[in-house]
């Protein structure tokens, strides 16, 4: 695998990041996708692609729509995420972790 300076990873391509946010705007109220389901969706497999984008751009997006692997909420913003998921109705179950819960994915996973 190539090293890039500094450890730091190239930025995301702008065509990328807005395809990126495009597809997290379509996903319904509701519902969730994984960051691997994303990066499928634009006919990639850059699951940590997508989490970069995410990361530096869409927080204008619905970015708690977009959970991890899993189901686990977006890290670092669980306790935000949570008030979002319990509003729009997204089916939780409890877990005994720093997050302290799991999104259901077989009840909720959205599929384009």
């Amino acid at each position: 695998m190539p090293q890039h300076p500094a450890g730091r990873r190239p930025e995301p391509v702008e065509g990328f990041v807005e395809a990126v946010l495009a597809v997290v705007a379509d996903i319904p109220s509701g519902s969730v996708a994984t960051y691997g389901d994303v990066a499928a969706v634009l006919g990639s497999r850059g699951a940590r692609a997508v989490g970069q984008v995410m990361a530096r751009y869409g927080s204008d997006a619905p970015w708690w729509r977009v959970v991890r692997a899993g189901g686990r909420p977006p890290t670092g913003h669980a306790a935000t995420a949570r008030r979002h998921y319990d509003d729009e109705g997204t089916p939780l179950v409890a877990a005994s972790d720093d997050d302290g819960y799991r999104i259901v994915l077989a009840a909720c996973r959205w599929r384009p």
